[in-house]
């Protein structure tokens, strides 16, 4: 009887389910961008002759003769290339059918290339891929670490907006003891310290005093500003020698693989700190969803009260990983000095640490995700260098633009709907 009765029920059980609607997001940004890449950087301009790249350098393994594409032809097949990607995503969409991370990659490359050809048609000079990409990531190492330590605390609970004071507190005492010591490993080595004592600030005003993170997070941006150009303008600037002298951390090629034309000078052509940011992107990837340490620190920020019926310290966890997030943001900001090979200047970081908040949003709160975009940003910064090195006609407002461009449309279009940790800039009271 009772089996009777459920056979019965499972035509009006599948009567009520209610599909969720379809996000046109994907297609709609696909089509917007192919209709552009058609318009401005095909039809209407007057593509004449060859573009250039520059695949290889100097020191290669092998080197690679650079390629001259046909302007015209290359940028009609790579429209249509994206053309047909974006039928596909429309398609897949109809479907309520995940778009693959592989989709976005091959569309973003595509609609990249048929810009960097537009720019170089007919032009004597070229355009270096391997540069490009050098730059790109170089500039993506402080927003990396950035976005990584917005990761670590926000995870916690903790609004981390001091990222920017952190990176400026990294540099300066890298460049003071670097130069000290004569050592751009040493300086390396203390710029955590730095990174690690605004954490300390922060985490003792928010967890202590319960106070607003954010509020905190702005002073303690102010607070770094304020000592580190009072330190510059007196002790720095009277004995340069001495207290601000430039050091420079060298470059530790891996032998054969930095040889490998293109992805070799960018990837393992590096200084020991990038080495170390991408075992700090694999590590933290592993760790925050694959261990205790990580579930414990996803479970405070998300809810307090469980994870402390459980047993788990909330407000110690905090504190510990809002110091570690602090030490990680100093790390990067030893990249604006003895990562450089740059004396410290006033406000160095340039706005860097809120890029970072920007990546660390964008790529959800996932440390391979703002990976990702922090690589964004960095290219999006370094295209416009690049372009303006070799006289593009492209204004140069509009270069300097770009980044914060790609930062807002990134931002509002690219990411969709997101949600923070739920018990971030929750105090935790017992």
């Amino acid at each position: 009887m009772s089996a009777v009765m459920t056979d019965q029920a499972r035509p009006q059980e599948r009567e009520d389910v209610v599909l969720k609607p379809i996000s046109w997001r994907w297609p709609v940004v696909y089509g917007v961008l192919t209709l552009a890449a058609l318009l401005f950087f095909t039809l209407l301009p007057n593509l004449e002759g060859d573009t250039i790249y520059q695949l290889s350098k100097a020191g290669d393994l092998f080197e690679i003769p650079n390629i001259a594409v046909p302007a015209a032809l290359t940028n009609w097949l790579l429209v249509a290339l994206m053309a047909v990607l974006t039928g596909l995503v429309t398609w897949l969409t109809s479907r309520r059918r995940d778009v693959g991370r592989w989709t976005h990659i091959v569309f973003g490359i595509a609609f990249v290339l048929t810009f960097l050809t537009y720019v170089g048609a007919g032009r004597a000079t070229v355009i270096p891929l391997t540069t490009l990409l050098s730059g790109a990531l170089a500039l993506s190492v402080p927003l990396v670490f950035g976005a990584l330590c917005g990761v670590v605390c926000e995870r916690s609970g903790i609004v981390n907006i001091a990222i920017e004071g952190q990176l400026l507190g990294g540099a300066f005492l890298a460049a003071v003891v670097g130069s000290l010591t004569s050592s751009a490993y040493l300086g390396m080595i203390a710029a955590p310290i730095a990174g690690a004592l605004v954490g300390v600030l922060l985490v003792f005003f928010a967890v202590r005093y319960w106070v607003d993170q954010i509020i905190v997070g702005v002073v303690l941006n102010v607070l770094v500003v304020g000592v580190t150009s009072f330190l510059f303008s007196t002790v720095l600037t009277e004995d340069k020698a001495t207290w601000n002298a430039n050091q420079r951390l060298p470059e530790l090629p891996i032998p054969l693989l930095s040889e490998i034309p293109v992805i070799g000078p960018v990837l393992f052509r590096q200084t020991l700190l990038v080495y170390i940011m991408y075992a700090a992107v694999i590590l933290l990837q592993i760790f925050v969803f694959r261990s205790r340490w990580g579930l414990r620190m996803r479970a405070v920020g998300e809810h307090p009260k469980a994870a402390d019926t459980v047993g788990i310290k909330v407000n110690r966890t905090r504190v510990v990983n809002t110091i570690f997030g602090g030490a990680i943001a100093g790390l990067g900001g030893a990249f604006f000095t003895v990562g450089s090979g740059l004396a410290f200047g006033k406000e160095m970081s340039g706005g860097q640490g809120f890029i970072a908040l920007a990546a660390m949003i964008l790529g959800k709160w996932n440390p391979t995700g703002a990976l990702a975009a922090a690589l964004l940003f960095g290219f999006s910064k370094n295209l416009g260098n690049v372009l303006s090195t070799i006289g593009s006609t492209v204004p140069s407002e509009f270069l300097l633009m770009l980044p914060y461009a790609v930062t807002i449309f990134a931002v509002a279009g690219f990411v969709g709907r997101v949600r923070a940790p739920a018990a971030e800039n929750i105090p935790y009271i017992k």
